[in-house]
């Protein structure tokens, strides 16, 4: 058989595996897989490096089906080029238990690296592994080691496009001239409703010239040659991200729904499925046909993919004789291992009744680690100065040779690709999607911050950081009332309860600078879960942990900071963050008038949640049901704590321009407030 035969017969293969698992399972979307099957195909069989035999291996190129919903596609994929994915999966797409969902999800399925669905996220996924390979090879490669040397590759659709988290991340990457990513467009001009006429008409590819890609254009979809050339120049490419846009057609050879939205999200229906098969010459039956010779070309992609793994490891061994620590630095990374020593310079902070602000422990913190945790890398949205999350002297990251005079907002340590300080702009939705690309690439632990008002733009990645397990950190500063004179647009109230419903997403607000040290952490040991560091603009104080619990209570979510004189409380003050202070100064009073009053500090529910009962109950007896939490924010959750006796001093709505300390008293958040609130429990 020809190469061109062979070719096509492959082509025909992905489409019709593809299909035929749709309709089986009576769900899905056919109209991607029939339509890009070609430009899948000669990514896959021409330039992917990967080693389906070993799905982790670091320096493997990496691919991001954006268009999530034509999961079909990228299974038909892993399954035929030998996978762990057997034919019985395909068989079980979109079914209970099944390693084949509806859309891609990490973890589950061997060999995808991301999970989408919704639609740009992936995009902007991909965007932060490139970043990753750039930062990674800049900081490890030495001459004759490229030893990250991989790509980033995508498809991409136009619902991807029209997504503003798509715009962000490809303004950046223009910016940031990633040279190593590499999307094929599947310009099928068509949606799930109708064409993209009505809504989605700009000149795409002039578009992404403006952000700074270098673009092609590919009229015919199914031109394996053309789209083969467009790869390889996009490869050769080294100073700008590259996009393909290849003109495809929506669920191509269905005699009645070609080019039409009903191609989309549903099945063709099996008369038209064997019309499509008929139509482009493959057998109506058996379901699932593979070819024997299209099994043996897709399969070479394991010898071909061991091989590659091979020769990398012995390069690898190489580069380990001759840079030894380096080799090191990058093994650890790679495997997620936090080094030696990593830990040993974070501050203890001595008592001080005026303090200092959450915002500014944290990026004390950070500073301290930074230098002996070489994976820590990430920024803020155009917020450093406020967020205090500035690797000091650890480089900016910029584009090869980019020219640093007359550029502000330098950490020092240089503008280059080597650099652990990003910066993102005003761009948190793409930031939040930026770094869980960073952290599926694998050898970085990202950071990401802003104020906490603005983690309504990153709802969408934060999710998804915690369905992917990602081992994630956001930063989120300006968290209460004590914002003050920005007002209510910036003031944040239902954030918190946001955050706290997001299922494995930990919530951390610390109370003082020694809980935040503890919140830092927890934070980088905890591999297998995102973490949302929720910290103070204004200045709270640190507590004398000779005088009341140690800040390492922390890690079990809450913990009793000061107790009743007898440890046998009457009453119960719950808090978190600066309002942590509040109730330890209603204590204060509440003591002076003999009332046996316990402090709780209750900073990560979820933590506290797992604790045994016998801990819970130990931190909040059930018999003491006077108990008032406070907290500067909604009371949506609260009442699993304080119970049917207890009380919540809480927001019901928004706040005001005006300077924090009128909010506070205003919004009821006094010593005054708290200790009339609390005996009104008492009865």
């Amino acid at each position: 058989m020809d190469t061109q035969t062979l070719d096509a017969l492959c082509v025909d293969t992905l489409r019709f595996l593809s299909i035929d698992a749709v309709q089986h399972a009576d769900s899905g979307h056919p109209g991607l897989p029939l339509g890009a099957a070609p430009m899948a195909y000669a990514l896959w069989s021409r330039f992917l490096r990967h080693n389906p035999a070993n799905p982790a291996w670091f320096d493997r190129d990496r691919f991001v089906l954006s268009a999530g919903h034509g999961s079909m596609l990228l299974y038909s994929l892993l399954h035929l080029t030998g996978y762990d994915l057997p034919l019985d999966e395909i068989k079980r797409f979109r079914q209970w238990g099944s390693l084949t969902p509806g859309h891609p999800e990490r973890g589950l399925t061997p060999g995808v690296e991301t999970t989408t669905g919704p639609l740009g996220q992936g995009f902007a996924n991909g965007v932060g592994m490139a970043i990753a390979q750039a930062n990674l090879a800049a900081r490890y490669n030495r001459p004759g080691y490229d030893i990250v040397g991989h790509y980033t590759y995508g498809i991409v659709s136009d619902g991807d496009l029209m997504e503003g988290v798509a715009s962000e991340a490809a303004s950046l990457a223009g910016h940031l001239q990633l040279g190593k990513l590499v999307y094929l467009y599947d310009d099928n001009q068509v949606t799930l409703s109708a064409g993209t006429c009505i809504a989605f008409t700009e000149d795409r590819a002039q578009r992404f010239k403006a952000y700074g890609w270098h673009t092609q254009c590919i009229e015919d979809g199914n031109d394996l040659a053309a789209i083969g050339q467009a790869l390889a120049h996009a490869r050769a490419e080294t100073q700008r991200p590259s996009l393909i846009l290849v003109r495809t057609h929506l669920g191509y050879g269905s005699p009645s729904k070609q080019d039409t939205y009903k191609a989309h999200g549903s099945p063709l229906g099996a008369e038209e499925v064997r019309l499509t098969k008929q139509n482009l010459g493959w057998p109506a039956e058996p379901a699932f046909h593979i070819p024997a010779a299209a099994h043996t070309r897709f399969h070479r992609a394991r010898a071909e993919g061991s091989q590659q793994e091979a020769e990398w490891n012995t390069l690898f061994a190489s580069y380990a004789q001759a840079f030894p620590m380096l080799a090191e630095e990058l093994r650890q990374a790679m495997q997620g291992e936090l080094p030696d020593g990593w830990d040993r310079d974070i501050p203890v902070f001595p008592a001080d009744a005026k303090g200092i602000a959450t915002r500014l422990a944290s990026g004390r913190v950070m500073n301290a680690i930074a230098p002996h945790l070489p994976a820590l890398l990430g920024g803020s949205a155009d917020l450093d100065p406020s967020t205090f999350t500035a690797l000091s002297e650890l480089g900016d990251f910029a584009a090869p040779g980019a020219d640093a005079h007359d550029r502000q907002g330098s950490n020092g340590g240089g503008w280059s690709p080597a650099g652990r300080n990003l910066h993102f702009g005003v761009r948190e939705h793409a930031m939040g999607a930026i770094l869980n690309g960073l952290a599926a690439h694998g050898g970085i632990i990202p950071f990401g911050a802003t104020f906490l008002i603005f983690s309504d733009y990153m709802r969408p990645p934060i999710r998804l950081a915690a369905l992917m397990r990602l081992h994630v950190i956001l930063v989120f500063t300006h968290d209460s009332l004590a914002l003050g004179e920005d007002g209510s647009t910036h003031q944040p109230v239902e954030q918190l309860a946001g955050l706290r419903s997001v299922p494995g997403l930990r919530v951390m607000r610390p109370a003082d600078a020694n809980e935040t040290a503890q919140a830092w952490r927890l934070a980088l040991e905890t591999k297998d879960q995102p973490t949302a560091l929720v910290l103070t603009r204004q200045d709270v104080p640190t507590f004398d942990r000779t005088r009341f619990a140690t800040a390492d209570g922390l890690r079990r979510g809450g913990y009793v900071l000061a107790d009743a004189p007898d440890g046998k409380p009457a009453l119960i003050l719950i808090a978190t963050g600066s309002e942590v202070a509040l109730a330890m100064a209603a204590r204060e009073q509440l003591l002076a008038r003999r009332v046996a009053v316990r402090v709780v500090s209750l900073p990560c529910w979820s933590l506290f949640d797992a604790q045994e009962q016998a801990y819970r109950d130990a931190v909040l007896p059930p018999s003491v049901g006077a108990r008032l939490a406070i907290e500067a924010g909604v009371a949506q959750g609260w009442h699993r704590y304080v119970g049917d006796r207890g009380g919540v001093l809480g927001m019901d709505g928004y706040g005001a321009s005006a300077p924090a300390g009128v909010l506070l008293h205003e919004y009821g958040f006094t010593v005054d407030n708290v200790c009339a609130r609390a005996l009104a429990l008492l009865g």
